[in-house]
């Protein structure tokens, strides 16, 4: 089986300074994500073994971790990529028309993003994505991220507001942590994203 590894980060541990320090990126990223990975894999060895044996007395139980450590392993390197050093502002090209399309205008999306992230009870995720159902953009929240979604969105943008993303350097001020991470956003990465949904035809 091929194994799944931690991606590298597009930049250095303290790059997102002062928005987001060094030691939590570090702790977040070679520890958390780490997890994520290390229990995916875990999780597919054993479903694994399950098929070769003819055993699925445990499945419900490694499908789930499957889904845990799945979600949180495409969610984390998600949210690394959609962040870079000098980043921010407001959204260009492509989704930034978008935007204005589906919330009237990026304030108010901003807003509306901004209020989801910090309203998510306990740990999870505010999510950007784009469901091609509905043809538009959605804002999701996921508060347990393995079972919170809407069934063929694509994410394009996602926050992670559990307390291990922010709780060094902003406590429990969780609204302060989402207001610095709108100065980190990766608009190009989110472009990049949402261009290749018209390329297989997704939009």
């Amino acid at each position: 089986m091929t194994k799944h590894v931690l991606p590298e980060l597009p930049y250095p541990y303290n790059a997102l300074e002062p928005y987001m320090d060094e030691a939590t990126v570090r702790l977040h990223h070679d520890k958390h994500h780490q997890a994520y990975v290390d229990g995916l894999n875990k999780a597919e060895e054993k479903i694994q073994e399950a098929r070769e044996k003819g055993d699925y007395a445990l499945i419900k139980h490694w499908e789930r971790e499957l889904a845990f450590h799945g979600s949180g392993h495409l969610l984390h390197t998600l949210y690394w990529e959609n962040m870079k050093p000098n980043g921010g502002g407001e959204a260009a090209g492509p989704i930034a028309e978008q935007i204005a399309r589906d919330f009237g205008s990026f304030a108010v999306f901003r807003a509306q993003f901004k209020a989801a992230a910090v309203a998510v009870e306990g740990s999870g995720w505010a999510i950007l994505g784009w469901n091609p159902k509905f043809n538009k953009l959605e804002i999701l929240t996921a508060e347990k991220h393995q079972n919170l979604t809407q069934w063929g969105v694509v994410p394009l943008l996602t926050v992670d507001v559990w307390e291990h993303a922010y709780y060094l350097k902003y406590q429990n001020r969780r609204a302060d942590f989402v207001e610095a991470w709108f100065n980190l956003i990766n608009w190009d990465d989110v472009n990049n994203r949402f261009s290749k949904l018209a390329e297989c035809k997704c939009i």
